[in-house]
């Protein structure tokens, strides 16, 4: 049975293979433009920074450099129910280095098409068994991000050598290169 939870929310993930899958739908905006959400992964270290550059997995680098993290691709639209993207985890393939996984979510060009998290709803994050599809946790970010055009979503992060989630929902004026300069 699926836990959901809240925002701050912290819960156990005994399951060390599941994916993410994160959703969301979009208003009908009088931006002239479609909306083109992006889900990327932070792998970081102790001190909340990039392994690497390659320790980026997002649509332009599908897979961590330790097999762990895979993006199945990037949903241009956001149309349909369910899952807009998803990533899969190995945990048990995770470099040592890593000490959390960071998933947030950006809107590409936003600033250009005047776009922001307050014209989008129903955004969630589920982690599920990626052989059954049971949801394992579910966090349903309920927040007005009237000005924000990023939200992290959630952190995957390791402690006293078991993995945690945590449902975090905070948002940021800017796009993926702010999160690189935040994590470099």
């Amino acid at each position: 049975m699926a836990i959901n939870l809240q925002k701050g929310q912290r819960e156990n993930i005994d399951a060390p293979k599941f994916s993410i899958g994160l959703g969301w739908d979009t208003n009908s905006s009088s931006t002239g433009a479609g909306f083109d959400l992006d889900a990327s992964v932070f792998m970081l270290d102790a001190n909340k920074k990039l392994v690497s550059d390659e320790h980026l997995v997002f649509y332009n680098n599908l897979k961590s450099p330790d097999e762990s993290v895979e993006h199945t691709g990037d949903n241009l639209t956001g149309d349909g129910d369910g899952d807009d993207e998803q990533i899969k985890v190995d945990l048990t393939k995770t470099d040592a280095k890593v000490s959390e996984i960071c998933i947030v979510v950006t809107i590409h060009d936003a600033e250009n098409r005047r776009q922001n998290f307050g014209q989008v709803r129903n955004s969630f994050v589920r982690i599920f068994d990626s052989v059954t599809n049971e949801v394992i946790l579910k966090y349903e970010l309920e927040e007005d991000f009237s000005i924000e055009t990023a939200v992290e979503f959630g952190r995957i992060y390791r402690r006293e050598g078991k993995w945690k989630f945590e449902a975090v929902g905070m948002g940021m004026k800017g796009g993926l290169q702010d999160y690189l300069n935040k994590y470099q």
